[in-house]
């Protein structure tokens, strides 16, 4: 992380002082036992004390809160639930922490133009709740979709189990509130599906707090389907279980969801939950179909038929809601499962070509071997996003440091098949220093202009995602030699 401003440090009491006076009452946090909460999100590896913590009510304070630093040279950390599993909240020592747990109301539901305006402190699974009497659903569910809020999930782009079919983040938004780190409160997007100019929307979705703070939310809600039904496939084998998802994918079957996960995992998950998971399974496929009845069932039967080609030697459907959901539950739980059966671990999230399944999840146990390290394998199939989770032990001598190296190695695995090294979790500083593995010097300083451009201080989550981050006068230099520019008969403004 960078280095802390001694002289930002210094002034710790002035800055605490100027933010309550924006915040009232107990909208700042300063004292040390009040910070500890704040100083890691779900990246717990990694861990920063700020040098406090803001808690705004209105986006009026977050404007205020972001005008001032900027005139007073603060660096300034977004933060929704906390849930990041890259670092993408890490604070800073010098940097304030703002944090949007209080934006926590659903605004308006508009059923006649199918959305919602929400809050960014309200819960993913809040927005399925406050909809769902009226026969709505929010389609994207991250495993922390308890926890997780809206706010959050538009800045790391999140998906979930259903996105194969649904989308993630990006393709169930519709608009946003942002302000940006000069104060300035901008509209993107609306109720309608689509918005004229640029598609500043999609560039801000994913930005990891890089570009403005997000304060309001429009998303797209959607009528449940008429029925929805889900199969466990075991596998004798890992490869078996990736060439089938394949085999479903080039057959024109898109399921609501394909999830898979490898024996660890499986065992972990039936010890915690009790899904009825097979535990002798080398490999299990959950997938989902959901539309009209009949479509269900015969998309069914195509899907168990291509499994048995495969060899799978264990097949159940869901007869109900209630074991569907049970199927399911298993699947979301797998992370804390997994908590279960080591100390600490790291989860990776990585995307690869679908048919690159088996030849990775190869490697992956190789390098498993390598490093002498268990790792569990929960992963989006069907769209190719793996979540490898990384077993170890902090408290051992040079595990947490193996764990990392064996991480990178995935992650460079993942780019040298034709993938990229995230799917929804995000750069943050996880895979800060990877970037170069998939992009060169001049693309990154293009999308270091698209910071510039929003935030030319390099006031709002510095640290994150470029591995180097030049001032944003050296990316806008000209290069003259023996004293002439380059193209000299081009005009200059």
């Amino acid at each position: 992380m960078p280095v802390p401003d001694p002289a930002l440090l210094a002034r710790k009491a002035e800055i605490v002082r100027a933010l309550q006076r924006i915040v009232p009452g107990e909208g700042v946090v300063s004292e040390p036992a009040g910070l500890v909460p704040f100083e890691s999100d779900g990246l717990s590896a990694y861990r920063q004390t700020p040098l406090a913590v803001v808690l705004p009510e209105t986006t009026a304070q977050v404007s205020q809160v972001l005008a001032w630093c900027q005139a007073n040279g603060v660096k300034v950390v977004p933060r929704g639930a906390g849930t990041s599993l890259s670092g993408g909240a890490l604070p800073l020592a010098d940097g304030v922490v703002l944090g949007l747990s209080k934006f926590n109301r659903v605004l308006e539901v508009d059923y006649a133009n199918r959305c919602a305006v929400v809050q960014p402190g309200v819960t993913n699974l809040g927005i399925t709740a406050a909809v769902e009497a009226a026969g709505f659903y929010y389609a994207p569910d991250p495993s922390s979709q308890i926890a997780c809020t809206i706010g959050g999930n538009v800045a790391e782009n999140s998906g979930g189990v259903h996105c194969l079919k649904y989308g993630l983040t990006t393709n169930n938004l519709l608009g946003c509130e942002l302000v940006l780190m000069s104060g300035e409160i901008v509209r993107l997007g609306g109720k309608a599906m689509d918005a004229d100019g640029y598609d500043l929307l999609g560039l801000v979705t994913g930005s990891e707090g890089l570009l403005g703070v997000v304060t309001e939310v429009t998303v797209r809600i959607l009528p449940k389907p008429q029925t929805a039904q889900a199969l466990l496939l075991g596998f004798p084998t890992v490869e078996a279980a990736g060439a089938t998802v394949g085999d479903i994918i080039a057959a024109g079957v898109i399921p609501a969801g394909l999830e898979m996960m490898d024996n660890p995992a499986i065992r972990a998950a039936e010890a915690f939950v009790g899904a009825g998971y097979p535990v002798d399974a080398a490999a299990l496929l959950i997938v989902e179909l959901d539309g009209p009845e009949a479509e269900c069932a015969e998309l069914t039967g195509h899907v168990r038929a291509l499994a048995s080609a495969r060899g799978a030697d264990f097949v159940r459907v869901s007869q109900n809601e209630a074991e569907r959901l049970a199927f399911w539950a298993g699947r979301k739980a797998a992370f804390p499962a997994v908590g279960r059966i080591a100390p600490d671990y790291f989860c990776m999230d990585g995307t690869i070509p679908r048919g690159k399944l088996p030849q990775v999840l190869t490697r992956i146990t190789e390098l498993s071997a390598h490093y002498g390290l268990g790792v569990a394998n929960v992963f989006h199939a069907g769209d190719g996003n793996l979540h490898p989770l990384i077993l170890y032990d902090a408290d051992r001598p040079g595990e947490l440091e193996r764990a990392e190296a064996f991480g990178a190695d995935i992650l460079k695995l993942c780019v040298a098949v034709g993938g990229v090294l995230t799917g929804e979790h995000g750069v943050g500083v996880e895979k800060r220093d990877l970037m170069s593995e998939m992009f060169d010097a001049t693309d990154l300083a293009c999308q270091q202009r698209v910071k510039c451009a929003f935030d030319p201080g390099l006031l709002l989550n510095p640290g994150k995602v470029f591995p180097t981050l030049h001032r944003c006068a050296e990316l806008g230099r000209m290069h003259v030699h023996r004293g002439k520019l380059a193209f000299p008969e081009l005009p200059r403004f």
